[in-house]
C-alpha cells in the first residue's frame, strides 16, 4: 500500500489513525499548494482531486477518510479504533458522523469559502457569502457537542479512543490555525482536546 498525502486536517487523519496501529507504509507528498492534486496524474487516482488517497496493494485506489480508515481497521484489527463489536462500530459510527456532518464539513467550508478563497475560488465552487454562516454552524454543534461531553466521559465514545476523537481532533486542531479557534467556553472540548493533544499519534 502507498499513501498520497499532503498538508490539510484529511491526510492528517489518517496518519493519526495508521499511527495510533503502528501501521507504517510508503507515502508520496502532493503539493496542494501548486494545485497538484488537481492535475491529471491524481485525479487519475481521485476524480475529485481531493486529499488523501491510498493506493491498494492490487493497485486500485482508496479515497474519503472514513473508508479508508475502515479499510485499515479491517487490515490492522488491533488496536480497535472504530470497534470490536458491533456495537461498538456502530457507536462509533454514529458519533464520526455526527462530527464529520456538523462540525468539520462546515468548519472547512467556512475557511474555503472565507480565508481560503484565494486558493479554492478556481477549484471547487465557493459561495463566499455562506462562510459566516456555516462558521457559526460549526460553532453551534461544538457547544451542542460541549454539553454532551458534560456527563464526564473521557472520549466521544467514553474510555473507548476512536476514529470520532481523531476526525474531531484533526479539524479542531486545523481550524485553530485558519481563524476557528475552540472557544474556551467548552471547557469539556478543551479538556479533551488537551488529553487527545498529549498522545504520540497527535504529531503525525
Amino acid at each position: 500500500m502507498k499513501l498520497y498525502d499532503s498538508i490539510g486536517p484529511n491526510p492528517r487523519v489518517v496518519r493519526m489513525f495508521m499511527a495510533e496501529k503502528g501501521i507504517e507504509m510508503p507515502k508520496q507528498a502532493v503539493d496542494l499548494m501548486a494545485a497538484e492534486n488537481r492535475q491529471e496524474p491524481h485525479l487519475k487516482r481521485n476524480p475529485h482531486g481531493q486529499m488523501p488517497t491510498l493506493e491498494l496493494d492490487d493497485g486500485s485506489y482508496l479515497s474519503e477518510i472514513v473508508p479508508i480508515c475502515e479499510y485499515l481497521e479491517e487490515k490492522t484489527p488491533t488496536p480497535a479504533l472504530i470497534g470490536s463489536s458491533p456495537e461498538q462500530r456502530a457507536e462509533c459510527r454514529m458519533w464520526t458522523r455526527r462530527v464529520d456532518l456538523n462540525i468539520c464539513e462546515p468548519l472547512a467550508n467556512g475557511f474555503r469559502f472565507g480565508e481560503g478563497l484565494k486558493m479554492f475560488q478556481k477549484r471547487v465552487h465557493c459561495v463566499p457569502e455562506a462562510s459566516a454562516g456555516l462558521k457559526a454552524i460549526a460553532a453551534n454543534r461544538l457547544q451542542w457537542l460541549n454539553g454532551q461531553m458534560a456527563d464526564g466521559r473521557k472520549y466521544l465514545c467514553g474510555d473507548r479512543f476512536t476514529l470520532a476523537d481523531i476526525l474531531l481532533y484533526g479539524f479542531l486542531d486545523f481550524g485553530k490555525q485558519v481563524g476557528q479557534p475552540l472557544d474556551p467556553a467548552n471547557s469539556h472540548i478543551a479538556a479533551w482536546f488537551a488529553r487527545v493533544g498529549e498522545r504520540p499519534s497527535a504529531k503525525a
